[in-house]
């Protein structure tokens, strides 16, 4: 049976991770408070991020950034997208 969680993005009971997707306390928050939806979306956030600022997750530096960021999204009321971001044309 799927695990169930009330997930703090979405404000409703959702299913919840299978692991804790990201190392440290945060990691553990968002095991406990976040469900699979608001995480595919932070994923995608994150790809953003990743790609329009150069960001490199194994350089502590954007590392930390990239933390930030993703507590800003799922706990904070959202994120802003890049500098500059265009969305893509359809």
């Amino acid at each position: 049976m799927a695990r169930e969680v009330f997930c703090s993005k979405e404000q409703r009971n959702v299913e919840g991770l299978d692991f804790v997707p990201w190392p440290g306390e945060l990691g553990r928050r968002v095991f406990a408070h976040i469900g699979k939806p608001a995480w595919a979306q932070w994923i995608a956030h994150q790809t953003m991020l990743i790609n329009e600022n150069r960001l490199s997750p194994l350089d502590p530096k954007h590392r930390a950034l990239i933390e930030a960021e993703m507590e800003k999204f799922l706990f904070g009321g959202g994120a802003e997208k890049p500098a500059g971001f265009v969305p893509p044309q359809d």
